[in-house]
């Protein structure tokens, strides 16, 4: 498990501070931000707030003002020395717990696992996320993500979306996985077709990509499991100059 450089959790009712609960497993949701430089910023803060705030509906989770509260523990809270670390914040309908650690530095050969399972309600960033976890804590995060599949579809990553080129064109699942902030600017950017993605059928892919706050642009060096293996990095070297952009 990663160490949290900072953590801290308040009633959500009041806003006191309380003992630190990650809420791992609980009714929730949470999005984490990539925070970079000195004084930090939190990149993508506005849609990642809008959709947290938005998925806090669907999950019964009841605050006004909850914008403004979220932006004083963000300003009260990121006050941290680093240059590059991952910014988390999560609720359910008692606790807002908000935590730093540091970013994993994806390396060049970097490699998915493949991983038989598919989150619970996908389209939300909710916290149903123990059975992840416990997988990915076993593994270097810096080398390794596990890519989860299911009804022989990959879906995403533990942490991330996947793309898919071939000829140039770049592909997503179109199902069962959460689209999150950074690819939907990544697909402001280029077209990004969404489609079913078989296992079967990986090996008439070019390239595979992570997209995230924690893996930014990620090339995926193989995936033992299916025998593949990266061919270019064409795609991989365009899309990282645009979400180079936003640092």
């Amino acid at each position: 498990m990663a160490t949290l450089l900072l953590k801290k959790s308040y009633q959500l009712n009041n806003l006191k501070e309380v003992a630190f609960k990650d809420l791992w497993g609980s009714r929730g949701v949470f999005t984490t931000m990539r925070m970079v430089g000195r004084p930090p910023n939190l990149i993508l803060l506005k849609p990642h707030l809008e959709n947290l705030i938005k998925s806090t509906k669907n999950y019964g989770i009841r605050k006004k003002n909850l914008k403004n509260i979220l932006l004083d523990l963000i300003k009260k809270n990121t006050s941290f020395k680093g240059s590059d670390n991952l910014f988390r914040i999560a609720l359910n309908k008692k606790l807002i717990s908000v935590s730093i650690r540091k970013r994993p530095i994806p390396k060049k050969d970097f490699n998915l696992l493949l991983f038989k399972y598919k989150r619970i309600d996908p389209k939300y960033k909710n916290l149903y996320y123990k059975k992840i976890i416990t997988k990915l804590s076993k593994l270097d995060p810096t080398k390794f993500d596990i890519a989860l599949v299911s009804n022989n579809k990959i879906l995403e990553t533990g942490t991330s979306n996947l793309v898919f080129v071939k000829n140039g064109k770049v592909y997503c699942p179109k199902k069962n996985c959460y689209f999150g902030n950074t690819i939907k600017h990544i697909n402001k950017k280029i077209k990004i077709i969404r489609k079913d993605i078989s296992i079967n059928k990986i090996q008439n892919f070019d390239e595979i990509l992570l997209i995230g706050s924690g893996k930014g642009i990620t090339s995926v060096s193989k995936i033992d499991e299916l025998n593949w293996k990266r061919k270019k990095i064409v795609c991989y070297r365009k899309l990282n100059k645009i979400y180079n952009s936003l640092i």
